[in-house]
């Protein structure tokens, strides 16, 4: 057991622990305390020899706080009676302090401001109506409110409050605006020209403050002002060259805020302001013979939003495979109603158009080449490849602006292979999707509008046509093999399948027109048994092409050990087949339905003997299929 003066050492070290504990909660709550807390006397020295006293000190004062114990649950040492018990202030009622100092300071303010606002606003509105305060002491007010309120929101800014602080920034841009225009518009105190300066001023103040400030909201508020300046101001009056040259700048301080800052919605704005006033400038004023100026302007704005994935800043955190919707629909809407203007200004003129779209193509190649270069060490391949689709898009449409005819379709057919082969030599399976839309072109063009007649046999433009069509599947379904993957292997059978499907088609078509060609004009009994006997020879001739046709194809089925082939000369020949039986019986006569039954016949029992004599072990093949 310790002795006497060891536990009065003890006992003085936990009373001043707790006196320092003590005045730290005071200063923490507020209440002022009088007495410092005192220095923890030193313990007395004890003779040598002493043990000693065994103590458990409290834990420091700097420790408490969050996660140590209240000052109602430490142990104090026992007080002698009569002496009250020291008072801690409860910490409940400065809970309460938070909500009543943001509803002071922060609810009633925003309020008041409204109500001081809306009060002034009515103060005025009275004021006018009364005609206490003339037209130029109106806009005065107002140009004086506009330049407080920018003034004033600075205030609350570098309190914290920004978000109060752009919305009275956005008031006070708004009342520059109306009072600028109300003086020019509506009172006539300034020229057009002074009020134009002194919105376009307004506008780079707004766009200044953005830019210092970091804040896109101001931004809008700058371009929004900025493209409404020009209709605020309208006069009636054709001022084309001052109206595109003001929109061609504010686009290109847009484009620059943009490249600097992360505002990429800043462009769409710009985009839809700039479309808003051409159209509603050439609705009203576009004539004739203003048209190289229009086109000039025109050229420009579509430089301006083409070269939006160039200037735009790369983001380490976003790869191009999955860009922002400003880098890919804006360009491409860009290009679309640039072509489209320039079609509204040179429609009808179709050679002017083809060079338009030439050029354009070029220029979107080019983009596209800069913009991989730009970034040769990022995956750029989804913006590469838009830009090069746009390009090959103004190829394919100034093909049939130049051309005519079979032409059209002979060249979207060779465009299809170039792009296949390209796409096989950069390995670009985009160039792939590309090539098919061009090629499913010049097939649908080839088979459903290209009717014409011919004047000679096999030797004319058609036949020609069909045959690009036939080498370029041809050349798909031979070539493809060695590059097209296992998912496209049913697209290689499909083009071998167009082949003779395009072949049967050209040489039924030829032989059509020979007869057609042949064929006398209606008249008396003479001519109509001619027309008879040309139409029998002619039904005779179909069959015989299909016929011969199918054996061919099942001749190097069999050599080819092909079962595609094979199986594409049996329904050839189960076609032809039909058409003997169930028509050829019935219209042919004499010796064309004669020949007709022994052809056929000849050829379906060379047939069935090869099958019988299984030259492709056809039957161990299935035997062993089935084991």
């Amino acid at each position: 057991m310790d002795s006497p003066p060891d536990e009065i050492d003890v006992l003085k070290t936990q009373v001043a622990a707790l006196t320092a504990r003590v005045y730290q909660l005071e200063q923490r709550s507020g209440v002022s305390s009088e007495a410092r807390p005192q220095a923890i006397p030193s313990a007395p020295q004890r003779p040598p020899g002493t043990p000693a006293a065994k103590t458990t000190l409290p834990p420091p004062a700097a420790e408490v706080g969050a996660g140590s114990p209240s000052p109602d649950t430490i142990a104090s040492p026992q007080r002698p009676s009569g002496r009250s018990q020291p008072h801690f202030p409860s910490s409940r009622k400065y809970e309460d302090t938070g909500l009543e100092k943001k509803i002071g300071q922060f609810w009633l303010n925003r309020i008041g401001i409204v109500a001081v606002l809306v009060g002034v606003s009515y103060f005025l509105k009275y004021a006018f109506e009364n005609n206490w305060i003339g037209p130029g002491g109106r806009v005065a007010i107002g140009l004086l409110a506009g330049i407080g309120l920018v003034i004033w929101s600075e205030k609350f800014r570098h309190r914290g409050h920004v978000a109060f602080s752009y919305s009275l920034k956005a008031a006070g841009i708004g009342t520059l605006y109306l009072s600028l225009w109300g003086a020019f518009q509506i009172y006539h105190l300034i020229p057009a020209a002074a009020a134009f300066s002194a919105m376009v001023i307004v506008t780079a103040a707004t766009i200044v403050l953005a830019l210092t400030q970091d804040a896109e909201l101001l931004a809008s508020f700058a371009l929004a002002g900025g493209f409404a300046t020009p209709v605020l101001l309208s006069t009636g009056e054709n001022h084309e060259a001052v109206l595109f040259s003001y929109v061609i700048l504010l686009d290109l301080a847009i484009l620059a805020m943009a490249v600097y800052k992360p505002w990429r919605r800043l462009l769409w704005g710009s985009f839809a302001g700039t479309i808003i006033l051409y159209i509603g400038w050439c609705s009203d004023y576009y004539s004739k013979d203003q048209r190289p100026l229009t086109v000039c302007f025109t050229a420009l704005f579509a430089a301006i939003f083409a070269t939006i994935p160039l200037a735009s800043p790369y983001e380490e955190s976003k790869r191009f495979t999955g860009p922002s919707v400003t880098l890919t629909i804006i360009p491409l809407f860009n290009a679309v109603l640039f072509f489209l203007a320039l079609y509204e200004m040179y429609l009808g003129e179709t050679l002017t158009l083809t060079w338009f779209a030439l050029a354009l193509a070029a220029v979107y190649l080019g983009i596209a080449a800069s913009f991989k270069k730009r970034f040769p060490k990022k995956d750029t391949t989804f913006i590469h490849l838009l830009h090069v689709a746009i390009a090959i898009a103004f190829i394919t449409i100034a093909i049939p602006l130049k051309l005519e005819g079979q032409w059209i379709t002979i060249s979207w057919l060779v465009e299809s292979a170039a792009l296949l082969w390209i796409s096989v030599k950069t390995q670009t399976d985009f160039l792939r999707y590309l090539a098919s839309t061009a090629l499913l072109l010049g097939l649908f063009r080839l088979l459903f509008y290209d009717h014409i007649r011919t004047e000679t046999f096999l030797f004319n433009l058609r036949f020609s046509t069909y045959l690009v069509a036939i080498a370029v599947l041809g050349g798909i379904a031979f070539f493809g093999k060695k590059h097209a993957s296992e998912h496209e292997m049913p697209l290689l059978h499909l083009a071998a399948v167009g082949v003779n499907f395009l072949a049967l088609i050209a040489l039924t078509l030829e032989v059509s027109d020979y007869f057609a060609r042949r064929m006398p004009a209606s008249g008396n009994h003479f001519v109509f048994y001619r027309q008879n006997q040309l139409a029998i020879a002619r039904d005779f001739s179909y069959s015989a092409i299909w016929l011969i046709y199918g054996a061919i194809l099942m001749a190097i089925g069999f050599r080819k050990r092909s079962a595609l082939v094979r199986w594409q000369a049996l329904i050839l020949i189960a076609f032809t087949i039909a058409k003997v039986f169930m028509y050829d019986v019935s219209q042919l006569g004499g010796t064309y339905r004669i020949v007709s039954f022994i052809a056929l016949g000849a050829v379906l029992l060379a047939i069935s003997f090869i099958y019988q004599r299984d030259w492709l072990k056809l039957s161990s093949d299935s035997s062993g299929k089935s084991a």
